[in-house]
């Protein structure tokens, strides 16, 4: 058989087959889980949507509702004060969109089996606030819960506690899961309080968990609250059994958690942006600092002065942060005042870098070689002895300040130098 015979066989052989006719696929109605009239009995509602079932909880607060020690009502003044203050801030509000309180529960930390089964939002509306919580029935309706948020309809400012490392990524990946379903998840505003609490108390706090936020800073304990721990299991019970008593109280824990985002905002946002409010010196200088580090430098200034004139010399951290504010705008003797006070009370790695501000200031600015002289061998007396600076910085600081040292001794014995530098020649 020649080659081109052989081609001709196996190109019938090659033959296509008749396509199969399509069938439309027929969407299935989910059926409604076997224990939703327990569910419904605890006092959740049902709400039905294209995309299956999701029941909820609507709880509204008067205006007067007080959490804490804190009244809701403030809301209204915390978000004017950032509109007024016109601070570009991590915690100022989007004035453009809604202001949303967000948290969730969900069945695990990580993963992409772990599903979110509560989101609670609060909203203030004319006269109130509104709390509005999702349960998740089953991941056959979890769609449905995802679309009931209303989280792809309109952008939002979203106020959460970790939430820019915890609720939104495991939200983007529980919509993600589910694209092809529902409408696109869209972009919000985010203003995580838990980044805020870490710079507004840093050393004034052990751990950072909200419950210590809230009874150290809000003046609300906990009674009768279930362990953050415990809602996973709880819930699987509650999905597996029906038993709905217990589920209620996953509820409430995440009411107060919601409540307390409400208060913090207000009381971050008092702390920050109100003068009158009083707060440790600790606070205040982080919150001088945060300023500063945004480049808000007038009220970061405002803020370490206002400190100083009520602490004085007892915290000189204020003083090591204000040192570099006066030296930005060229205020060198006051800087020099601030970092004198820093290096005297301050210890470790800080106090190294006061005396090499000092030492800056007055070889090239006051000209102060002899001050600048001894400034430098009191640091390099200190990166001696000091058990608290890491070996890494001790070699850095100890080689720049040595050669700090050479340059200054120069200028102040220039004749000596010129005669080692003429014997070296000869």
């Amino acid at each position: 058989m020649s080659y081109e015979q052989k081609l001709m066989q196996m190109k019938k052989l090659l033959k296509k087959k008749p396509a199969d006719k399509v069938v439309p696929e027929v969407k299935k109605e989910i059926p409604a889980p076997s224990y939703e009239q327990q569910w419904l009995d605890a006092g959740l509602t049902k709400e039905q949507n294209k995309h299956g079932i999701v029941y909820k909880r609507i709880v509204e607060y008067h205006s007067d509702h007080r959490h804490g020690d804190i009244v809701l009502s403030g809301l209204k003044a915390t978000v004017d004060e950032w509109r007024k203050s016109g601070e570009p801030h991590p915690l100022s509000p989007d004035f453009s969109k809604p202001l949303l309180f967000f948290d969730t529960e969900t069945t695990g930390l990580k993963g992409a089996g772990t599903l979110i089964f509560l989101m609670g939002f609060i909203e203030q509306t004319a006269s109130s606030f509104k709390l509005t919580q999702y349960v998740l029935p089953g991941p056959d309706h979890e769609a449905a819960f995802l679309y009931a948020s209303d989280l792809w309809k309109q952008s939002t400012t979203l106020v959460t506690y970790n939430g820019k490392s915890f609720d939104v990524p495991q939200l983007e990946t529980r919509w993600t899961m589910n694209r092809n379903v529902i409408p696109p998840l869209l972009t919000h505003t985010q203003i995580d309080l838990l980044h805020g609490s870490r710079r507004i108390w840093k050393d004034e706090m052990g751990t950072f968990r909200l419950p210590a936020i809230e009874e150290k800073q809000l003046g609300f304990k906990r009674e009768g609250d279930i362990p953050g721990h415990m809602a996973p299991i709880i819930y699987q019970d509650a999905v597996k059994n029906g038993r709905a008593e217990l589920l209620m109280k996953v509820l409430d824990h995440n009411e107060w958690d919601i409540l307390s985002l409400v208060t913090l905002y207000i009381r971050s946002t008092d702390l920050l942006l109100k003068t009158e409010v009083s707060a440790s010196a600790v606070t205040q200088t982080n919150i001088g600092k945060w300023f500063a580090d945004l480049k808000s430098y007038e009220r970061s200034k405002f803020i370490f002065e206002q400190s100083i004139a009520e602490y004085g010399v007892d915290h000189p951290m204020t003083h090591f942060h204000l040192g570099f504010i006066l030296k930005r705008e060229q205020a060198y003797q006051e800087a020099v005042q601030s970092f004198t006070i820093a290096s005297t009370g301050l210890a470790g790695r800080e106090r190294i870098i006061a005396l090499e501000e000092l030492a800056k200031l007055y070889e090239h600015r006051l000209k102060e070689w002899g001050e600048a002289n001894r400034v430098t061998k009191e640091a390099i007396w200190h990166l001696q002895v000091d058990p608290e600076l890491s070996e890494r910085f001790r070699i850095r600081a100890s080689t720049a300040f040595a050669k700090r040292e050479i340059r200054i001794q120069r200028k102040l014995f220039p004749g000596e130098a010129q005669e080692t530098t003429s014997g070296a020649k000869s």
